[in-house]
């Protein structure tokens, strides 16, 4: 199921009361995320938009590299990759699971990568995010 992004008309980035009011339940994880993301040495204080149209997402940034991009739902939160042909690989080799696995095969290429997104609702989802994290910064 496809979750639009909280923050879709937005011209500004949103503050933190705006993004935990719109999470709800999920606050605590994406919390957590952020937290074990810093701690891997990602900068994660950057939003980003293309357009209103599809609202803003934050950042994780190593360096000049984009990591993941965490986009804020209603209830929800939904981290996004582009994967290598290396971290794919290395993602169908890991023990992430299943559901994970048929998420990155079902998802589509581009010329810089394989486009993968996940949806976060509680912090029982968050060991296969960090495993893609890693997956990332070593491919």
């Amino acid at each position: 199921m496809e979750f639009p992004n909280a923050f879709i008309g937005k011209k500004t980035p949103p503050t933190s009361k705006d993004v935990v009011s719109k999470l709800g339940p999920s606050a605590l994880a994406w919390s957590e995320l952020i937290q074990w993301l810093k701690q891997q040495g990602l900068a994660c204080n950057e939003w980003h938009s293309v357009s209103p149209k599809y609202g803003w997402a934050l950042l994780s940034v190593l360096k000049a590299r984009r990591i993941a991009y965490l986009g804020p739902c209603d209830g929800c939160f939904r981290v996004s990759f582009v994967l290598g042909d290396k971290a794919i690989a290395a993602a169908r080799a890991s023990d992430l699971p299943k559901v994970v696995l048929k998420e990155i095969a079902d998802s589509r290429r581009y010329a810089e990568g394989t486009g993968v997104r996940l949806t976060v609702n509680k912090p029982e989802d968050l060991p296969a995010i960090r495993k893609l994290v890693e997956i990332k910064l070593q491919n």
